[in-house]
């Protein structure tokens, strides 16, 4: 780990107020491996200790956010609460989380389905069967949930992948699309325009409302986007809504 891992000027991890309910614990000012491994770890440990007033939490890229109900607590004594502990360890080396999953998801690279995966190799500097390898053979990790239920952003990418978004938008990306910019991935959870380059496509259904756990994963969970053939991906896209994905405990 770099100090740019952390921050240029060691401002780096800060607490701050949120409006009059709530607290962000940052641990940079941009993405890195180190930052949103911090974020998840301390938010985990927030959960372990179950500080009193603390009525929910979450993690963006590299923050810890914690929803404070300001009738059973001070925010001003939760922050020094949070101050404690986060001075009382390295977040930036700490352990991941427990409990989370490395999914195996079935992905179609290119075709008329993917449309965008040879102008994403071109930026990147490789074939279109070079990306879609290298995409398909890299482990990534969920860092965030956001923009839609349960959709997450997952990575970090080689940095030859990181590639500006599109000037202009697609108009519209179905549902399990799978698109890239900036080293990072997101798998959609609903159909939606998109500024990111398509370049899989997955019968992956990650949000289901009809469900107990409605979001299918979690920050901190991982996952390969597992190369099909055409003929594979049809068969999956009528197989139910995991699409042939799998999963299995990270220990």
């Amino acid at each position: 780990m770099t100090d740019t891992d952390r921050s240029e000027d060691n401002a780096f991890p800060r607490i701050g107020r949120v409006g009059t309910g709530g607290l962000l614990v940052s641990f940079g000012d941009r993405l890195s491996e180190a930052g949103n491994r911090a974020a998840l770890a301390f938010r985990a440990a927030v959960e372990r200790e179950t500080p009193e007033g603390v009525e929910e939490t979450s993690t963006s890229l590299v923050s810890t956010f914690l929803r404070i109900d300001t009738l059973r607590s001070d925010p001003a004594a939760l922050a020094r609460e949070m101050q404690a502990l986060l001075d009382s360890r390295d977040w930036y080396a700490a352990d991941l989380p427990q409990g989370r999953r490395l999914w195996r998801i079935p992905t179609i690279y290119g075709t008329d389905l993917a449309p965008q995966l040879g102008e994403a190799a071109g930026e990147a500097g490789l074939s279109p069967e070079a990306a879609a390898d290298e995409i398909a053979r890299t482990r990534v990790r969920v860092q965030t949930i956001g923009f839609a239920p349960g959709q997450p952003y997952l990575g970090e990418l080689p940095d030859h992948w990181n590639i500006p978004r599109q000037q202009a938008l697609t108009d519209r990306v179905p549902l399990g699309a799978l698109v890239l910019a900036i080293r990072q991935l997101v798998l959609f959870s609903v159909s939606t325009p998109t500024g990111w380059r398509h370049v899989g496509q997955t019968a992956f259904r990650l949000f289901r409302p009809e469900a107990e756990e409605p979001f299918v994963l979690r920050p901190g969970d991982e996952v390969i986007f597992d190369a099909v053939g055409r003929d594979a991906y049809d068969r999956l896209r009528d197989a139910g809504p995991d699409g042939g994905a799998t999963c299995e405990a990270i220990r």
